[in-house]
């Protein structure tokens, strides 16, 4: 089993800046990437970023690409995901997941955070 917390959103003018932490715990050493999802209101999920837990790989999507940044703690089992820039279509719930493969596609992820809320006002 693997839990995942994530923490750090909140209400935001655009153009501001908002970090993300996503604290994994329990069976992780088989994992070997975390990702970042949203989910805006009446739309479906999707893939925000992702970075390896060892090689420190990442990934973005191209909407994010310039903004967001994604980073590892290993000692403390924690992903960042610094928002820069942001703006009002950023407004969503962000989820953080875990994954052993496919680091971008949201059908690999394993387990899911409770996810955190980010609102970026206009």
């Amino acid at each position: 089993q693997v839990q995942l917390a994530e923490s750090g959103g909140g209400l935001v003018q655009t153009g501001g800046s908002l970090r993300l932490s996503c604290a994994a715990s329990g069976r992780t050493f088989s994992y070997y990437y975390i990702g970042w999802f949203r989910q805006a209101p009446g739309k479906e999920r999707e893939f925000v970023a992702a970075i390896s837990w060892s090689g420190g790989s990442t990934y973005y999507a191209d909407s994010v690409k310039g903004r967001f940044t994604i980073s590892r703690d290993n000692a403390k089992k924690t992903v960042y995901l610094q928002m820069n820039s942001l703006k009002p279509e950023d407004t969503a719930v962000y989820y953080c997941a875990i994954t052993r493969d496919r680091p971008t596609y949201e059908s690999a992820y394993d387990y899911w955070g409770q996810g955190t809320q980010v609102t970026v006002s206009s």
